[in-house]
């Protein structure tokens, strides 16, 4: 199991769970962040700092965004597992899911 990021992040990538994770697994998409599920530890760290309650532990994430699990994994197919997002830097890419979404509001 581990902590996904879910459709309220779209559009607003606050950036705080970024500075809380201790393993650096949280990578910014275009449009949203991403958990890289295989280098999270599960720790939860970044869970309570995220201003608009849009990361969940995946056995908790609400039925309405239960996609989001498939997302946060296949956005690293191709990617892999870097080991890092400072590594990476920003993407200018996101899932397909979230790229084909219309503008969140602020």
């Amino acid at each position: 199991m581990t902590y996904v990021i879910a459709q309220p992040c779209v559009d607003v990538m606050d950036r705080s769970c970024i500075e809380e994770c201790p393993v650096d697994c949280i990578y910014e998409g275009g449009r949203m962040l991403y958990i890289q599920p295989d280098e999270c530890v599960d720790c939860g760290a970044c869970e309570p700092v995220c201003p608009v309650e849009a990361i969940y532990y995946e056995d908790d994430l609400p039925q309405q965004w239960s996609d989001y699990t498939r997302v946060n994994a296949e956005f690293f197919t191709g990617l892999g597992s870097p080991g890092g997002a400072a590594k990476t830097g920003p993407l200018a890419v996101d899932h397909p899911v979230v790229a084909a979404l219309p503008p969140q509001p602020a």
